[in-house]
């Protein structure tokens, strides 16, 4: 499995396969070496192979409700596309900000915001905004290569980033976590317990956001004549709300509010009443769509790679891989006995570090939250509490700020040749210095006061 891990972290840095096809790859290993290994927890004079028990290894992460979660979540998304609620959405709320250039950077960051807790695909939210973003300075007649460009298409991207942190069902990589908080403690997190621990944090970022972007990428022009014209044409070329964007934002508003009262109203999880919103969406007359039009670039290679990528970090728990490896971490960086905040802070810059080399949050958070999972079990510390620490963790694994190849959405946004990698860059590194500033005062004030870090009765 140590091999394994070593193979995924070597073809998800260096992008030598298809991420889909990369995660085939893996399953195939795991089946194929395990079945030759011998069973876990045997003696050795009683060691014998696998052989086809080694396969509910490679498929357990297809049974994992997180993995349900993100294929609903893509359904979600294709709902969006479908009857074009998400575009009708960001022109609304766009329609009504005054046509000032730092106005439209807020408005865009507004729209990415209220777009995270209907869209549950960063990569969705971002492929929609851009081409509205797009087509506001085609209206705006500024430059394609213009300050203002590269400011409101870099911010739109960014601010995907930042709330993939504090709402749970924002992004994929979440799953992740929660699928192995679940198998390894039995518990989860619920959407409102997510939302309360991480969108403070997103909140103080978001403030930091609008400042520095619009202090390093100054827009040409302040006042942009007839702006706020062309987002009303553009909506009005989208007519009025069709009776499929009524229903799915019904279904939708409703649903959120399932998940916000989890655990406090009712104890249906979040994959449960997703599930359900899904086949609602999809049946005749009540539903929005057919299955046809949810197939239409349905990305079937994100939940492969997504239940692939529990299934390894599954079985690196199991074989006691992932255990190993962390004792190994925690002897030589002296953090048995370290304070939990000590140990947030060493984790959470080797996670930035490392995602440098990552083009998939999914993929380092398949990688590394069993390892990192293992470590807070592996030390000393009194009252640590593992399940916070790996939420907070998770949080960081969400900072893809530097490179547009780190994210999906970084990419999308590079893709509409509105600036040069340096501006992203040196953006992306102030915003990631503004994290990790935000992230040492949250680490030893409201972290600490909620009980994330360590147990209440510990102190």
């Amino acid at each position: 499995m140590l091999g394994i891990l070593a193979f995924a972290v070597i073809v998800w840095m260096t992008e030598a396969l298809d991420y889909a096809v990369s995660a085939l790859v893996i399953g195939a290993l795991m089946v194929g070496l395990l079945a030759i290994s011998p069973v876990p927890g045997k003696e050795a004079a009683d060691a014998v192979a696998m052989g086809t028990a080694a396969l509910p290894y490679a498929l357990s992460g297809f049974s994992n409700s997180a993995a349900v979660l993100v294929a609903a979540a893509c359904f979600i998304a294709a709902a969006m596309t479908a009857t074009r609620l998400d575009q009708r959405i960001a022109l609304q709320v766009l329609s009504f900000v005054p046509a000032r250039a730092k106005y439209v950077v807020m408005g865009a960051i507004l729209v990415g915001f209220l777009l995270s807790f209907i869209v549950p695909s960063a990569t969705a939210r971002v492929a929609c905004l851009m081409p509205i973003m797009l087509g506001f300075l085609t209206a705006f007649g500024a430059d394609r290569r213009s300050k203002f460009a590269a400011l409101v298409v870099i911010t739109a991207a960014q601010t995907a980033s930042v709330w993939n942190v504090g709402i749970k069902t924002a992004a994929a990589q979440n799953m992740v976590a929660i699928g192995f908080i679940e198998r390894q403690f039995g518990q989860t997190i619920t959407w409102g317990e997510w939302f309360i621990a991480g969108a403070p944090f997103s909140a103080a970022m978001t403030v930091a956001l609008y400042f520095i972007m619009t202090r390093m990428l100054k827009p040409e022009m302040d006042h942009i004549e007839g702006g706020r014209d062309a987002v009303r044409q553009q909506l009005l070329a989208l007519g009025q709300m069709t009776l499929n964007q009524w229903k799915l934002l019904a279904i939708t508003l409703i649903l959120l509010g399932f998940w916000a009262t989890e655990g406090v109203l009712h104890s249906v999880d979040t994959t449960s009443s997703t599930i359900v919103a899904i086949a609602l969406m999809l049946m005749p007359r009540i539903g929005v769509m057919s299955w046809k039009e949810s197939q239409k670039g349905f990305p079937w290679g994100t939940v492969v790679l997504f239940a692939i990528g529990i299934a390894m970090g599954s079985a690196l728990l199991k074989t006691q891989a992932a255990p190993w490896l962390a004792k190994l971490i925690v002897q030589n960086l002296g953090l048995a006995n370290a304070t939990a905040f000590a140990i947030l802070m060493l984790l959470s810059l080797f996670l930035i570090v490392i995602h440098l080399g990552f083009a998939s949050a999914t993929g380092l958070a398949s990688t590394m939250i069993p390892i990192i999972i293992s470590v807070l079990q592996a030390v000393e510390t009194p009252g640590i509490n593992p399940i916070g620490m790996t939420m907070l963790l998770q949080f960081v694994v969400s900072f893809g700020f530097i490179l547009p190849v780190n994210s999906p959405q970084g990419m999308l946004a590079y893709g509409t040749d509105t600036f040069d990698i340096k501006d992203y860059v040196r953006t992306g590194l102030m915003l990631t210095l503004a994290a990790t500033v935000l992230l040492v005062i949250f680490a030893l004030t409201y972290w600490p006061m909620m009980g994330y870090m360590t147990l209440p009765s510990a102190g």
